[in-house]
């Protein structure tokens, strides 16, 4: 009997699964930070280089390949994995913990780029058994602003040749090993930056009637800016907003000149997002003029929501199904942080999904950006056979 397709897949993941820890290692032990990614790139360059895939390098850091099947143009998918750390000190004791001083892949996107890596691996040695091209991106700068998916869409990462669709997963430390999660429509929220500044003279404590005080106002500030999301907001439909800094002020006996105030808008619509900008820039003027201070807002626009197009996501999920058994897929939750995929939605039919890496039993629980994150590795294994599968089979 022959065997088929997903049969090689399996037992080639299963096959250079201690070659992809051995990867995920190295890169885990040498992160580096959004945009700074050089070493990460030259890496993934190597690792392309040795199986025989050429590539261009994009965005200064970003790598991006394309590995073609049999009828080339009949479907084209292209699979993202994101490349950089963030600036966190670990706490791990492991032997391949971070070796750069507060600097730690504390989301899995090395994880991410170990399961690219190896289902390109994967989809090169198997190309004659699948149809189509599936276009490789390794993506920096995924977690500051303006996020590295905007770059690489603006120097044509979506062309030459075009995607039908885009896909990429993403390790869940509250889903367990061996479960996946997808979901259609909205999965995750906007994200914009918040920054206030609140001045006036200043003056003596012991005399606020002879200035106006920015601490007060801005603390009305931080208070009354809720009102725009319970007052103007649909309540079925989720957002949030919160100020996370207040800086103002040195001692107890001056009322300062200046306060800076910084915080986050997390919506899961894009009208109602615009539409609160608008809200919360009238406010700030309008708050301003009362309390007789001046009052302004800089809003840096950041990632729009990662919305999953149904179809896509639904061909994903049944393939996933089919790979894994029906009781290995669950329903991926909303959740109001934010991921700069959401800029390839916008272009694209996108499908990010959610790899389980929980194991209780080993106390991997930790949450992503916490400095204890850690993987259960067998996910590996899993993520390499998903995304190669994916590659192979999906369609549009």
């Amino acid at each position: 009997m022959s065997t088929t397709l997903q049969e090689i897949i399996q037992q080639k993941a299963a096959a250079y699964q201690s070659d992809c820890i051995a990867i995920r290692h190295h890169l885990h032990s040498h992160p580096e930070l959004s945009y700074q990614e050089f070493e990460t790139s030259a890496f993934i360059q190597a690792e392309l280089t040795k199986l025989g895939i050429a590539f261009e390098v994009m965005a200064t850091t970003g790598v991006v390949a394309l590995i073609q099947g049999k009828n080339p143009d009949s479907r084209i998918i292209a699979l993202r994995a994101d490349i950089d750390a963030l600036p966190i000190q670990e706490e791990n004791d492991l032997s391949y913990k971070s070796t750069r001083p507060g600097i730690m892949h504390a989301c899995g996107h090395d994880v991410h780029t170990t399961c690219l890596l190896g289902a390109a691996r994967i989809l090169h040695e198997t190309k004659e058994y699948w149809e189509g091209t599936v276009k490789l991106i390794f993506q920096p700068g995924e977690e500051k602003n303006p996020g590295g998916a905007s770059l690489l869409i603006k120097e044509g990462v979506l062309s030459n040749p075009k995607p039908d669709g885009i896909v990429a997963l993403h390790v869940h430390p509250g889903l367990a090993t061996g479960q996946l999660s997808f979901r259609s429509g909205t999965v995750m929220a906007s994200a914009d930056e918040l920054y206030f500044t609140v001045k006036s003279k200043g003056g003596h404590a012991a005399a606020p009637h002879l200035t106006s005080d920015t601490i007060v106002a801005a603390s009305h500030l931080v208070i009354s800016l809720q009102q725009i999301i319970s007052r103007n907001n649909n309540p079925f439909n989720p957002s949030v907003l919160s100020i996370s800094s207040f800086q103002g002020g040195h001692t107890t006996n001056v009322i300062p000149s200046e306060v800076k105030l910084m915080g986050t808008l997390r919506c899961m619509n894009e009208e109602w997002r615009f539409k609160a900008h608008e809200l919360i820039r009238r406010h700030v003027q309008h708050l301003g003029e009362a309390m007789g201070v001046d009052m302004s807002v800089h809003i840096d626009v950041g990632y729009p929501t990662v919305l999953n197009n149904e179809r896509l996501n639904s061909n994903a999920r049944a393939l996933a199904a089919t790979y894994f058994g029906d009781s290995h897929i669950e329903e991926t939750e909303m959740r109001m942080g934010a991921e700069d995929f959401g800029y390839y939605a916008q272009q694209i039919p996108a499908c990010f999904f959610r790899l389980g890496v929980m194991n209780e039993a080993k106390g991997i629980t930790s949450g992503v950006h916490t400095p204890t994150f850690n993987v259960d590795e067998a996910a590996i294994q899993n993520g390499v056979g998903i995304m190669a599968w994916l590659g192979a089979t999906l369609r549009y």
